[in-house]
């Protein structure tokens, strides 16, 4: 558990840092949320399949990044807060448009980490069936 409420805090603090290297104008599209949980989504569909294929014995691994390292840096409740700043200003078109490409973009993230990471642990199988290791 310690392990993980650690990896929560470095998690945190990557969001922090995330947040304020993109910085977005109040009524704006927020691209640095979207940017932390699409990046994040897509973490989470690589390190699942990694952990869960290629180091199954890792056990405190798939919890401490997934739940604790990637579940503080990515951050639904900010996505709501954005979307409902957008539409509170009257920015309709463009809160429809967050709210939308946010999910999209999210679920297309996980997917092509998943792809990617599934691809590269079948490369590693077959280079180490040709190597005979």
């Amino acid at each position: 558990m310690l392990v993980i409420g650690f990896a929560g805090a470095l998690g945190a603090l990557a969001r922090y840092a995330m947040g304020h290297l993109i910085t977005v104008p109040a009524g704006h599209f927020p691209w640095n949320t979207l940017w932390i949980n699409v990046t994040g989504s897509f973490a989470i569909g690589v390190v699942l399949v990694l952990v869960g294929e290629r180091f199954p014995r890792a056990r405190v691994a798939r919890p401490m990044i997934a739940t604790g390292f990637l579940g503080a840096y990515t951050t639904f409740s900010t996505y709501m807060v954005d979307a409902d700043l957008l539409f509170r200003s009257h920015e309709l078109a463009t809160g429809a448009l967050y709210a939308v490409a946010s999910l999209f973009a999210g679920l297309g993230a996980v997917f092509f980490g998943v792809v990617l990471a599934r691809g590269l642990v079948s490369l590693d199988h077959r280079l180490n069936e040709m190597l005979g290791s």
